[in-house]
């Protein structure tokens, strides 16, 4: 990636030489240049499979033993607070079986219809049924996950008498409250029934779909459905924790040179390293980049856009990381004044009032409070029918297209 990054830098130029030490003085005079040439580059952002290749710990990344796993409620003896706070985010319940789903028993019929295609997921005590028909087939199958929270959306997985996962092609949207095509797998000409109800989902990509959405879902390279947690619970961000607790109940017991190090705490990462942490499901700058994805539709990558924010400058700054507004461990926030403490973090409060290294920001001539109603705007998604605010931190302004 760093070569890529400085096109033909290491390619080698014609040099005159006059001593047996010339080759290693260039050697060593070209290793300097490059240090200061990439530095920059070495600190920038990585794409989720670079982190992941690299040692130590990393969201999404397959555990070793399903055995180093505890469990939340085994954390829940320690911290039970953070434990009952963060069973209610929209993360904790991000993932579970369909028959659970609140949106699905909330509207037990719903509809979609495209040309000669109708859509049906018809909901009771026990299950939901998934049909396509076009008047002359039908293909019907019962729901087996959700994924997402009725906040937005709320896609379905559901399997075949082959085994295999399928991606139902309708979603429920909340600003609906109805079905609509799952994002990004629109068919308005499906050639068959069975092409206009589904998509197979590849093996590879159920890992990574069960690896941002639920708790311990790959051990080694494979897949395990049966004993998975539903949801993002505490050691998909602190890793697995059955070593820490067992440690901490022998400190407990009076045991003072246990362990205590052997759980992970993404605050003491460097600011890039914090926001790509958070980006292993919520994409980092890269991960957007390789996919090819722009305009509005990157608005629902926050990391991506944040790093895109001029005041995040090169190298990223502590108090603009995504858990300087946001607290993974309660639920989301939705008013505009919840984040006003961490916008003053860096802007000075009065306006003409002399900025300093520690508010390097100019107080705002508008407005005292409600920062991110102008400067961090909400943006129309249209495959997903919502609006997303953006984490590109700027001053807006009228008319003016999407900033890339």
């Amino acid at each position: 990636m760093l070569e890529t990054a400085v096109p033909g830098y290491f390619e080698p130029r014609p040099v005159a030489t006059t001593s047996a030490s010339a080759p290693f003085i260039r050697k060593a005079l070209l290793w300097a240049i490059t240090l200061v040439v990439l530095t920059p580059w070495v600190r920038a952002q990585l794409s989720t499979d670079d982190h992941l290749a690299d040692p130590g710990f990393w969201p999404t990344q397959a555990g070793a033993s399903r055995s180093d796993y505890t469990g939340p409620d085994a954390c829940r003896e320690c911290h039970a607070a953070k434990f009952a706070d963060q069973s209610k985010t929209a993360m904790r319940n991000t993932a579970f079986n369909a028959d659970a789903a609140e949106a699905l028993h909330a509207h037990s019929r719903l509809t979609f219809d495209v040309g000669p295609y109708h859509y049906l997921i018809e909901t009771d005590e026990k299950h939901s049924l998934y049909t396509v028909t076009n008047g002359k087939e039908t293909l019907s199958s019962p729901l087996l996950w959700a994924f997402g929270t009725p906040r937005v959306g709320q896609s379905y997985l559901f399997k075949r008498d082959d085994g295999r996962f399928y991606e139902a092609r309708v979603t429920y949207f909340a600003t609906m409250k109805a079905l609509g095509f799952t994002p990004s797998r629109d068919l308005l000409s499906p050639k068959d029934v069975e092409q206009a109800m589904d998509r197979q989902v590849p093996v590879a990509e159920v890992k990574k779909c069960f690896a941002c959405h639920t708790t311990a879902a790959v051990i080694g390279d494979q897949f395990d459905e049966k004993h998975l947690i539903p949801g993002v619970t505490c050691e998909v961000c602190h890793g697995p924790g059955a070593k820490h607790v067992a440690d901490m109940k022998q400190l407990a017991n009076g045991k003072l040179d246990a362990a205590q190090g052997n759980i992970f705490n993404s605050a003491h990462l460097a600011p890039n390293d914090q926001v790509d942490f958070c980006g292993a499901c919520h994409a980092t700058w890269w991960d957007v980049k390789l996919t090819g994805v722009v305009g509005p539709s990157t608005t629902r990558s926050a990391p991506y856009r944040l790093v895109t924010s001029k005041c995040w400058g090169k190298t990223g700054d502590p108090r603009l990381v995504c858990t300087a507004c946001h607290d993974p461990h309660i639920p989301l926030q939705t008013d505009d004044a919840s984040y006003d403490h961490a916008c003053l973090r860096c802007h000075t409060t009065a306006v003409g009032t002399t900025v300093t290294a520690e508010h390097p920001g100019k107080a705002c001539p508008v407005a005292k409070r409600d920062c991110s109603s102008c400067h961090m705007p909400k943006v129309y998604v249209k495959e997903m029918h919502s609006d997303f605010t953006d984490h590109r931190i700027r001053i807006v302004r009228a008319g003016e297209p999407f900033p890339e």
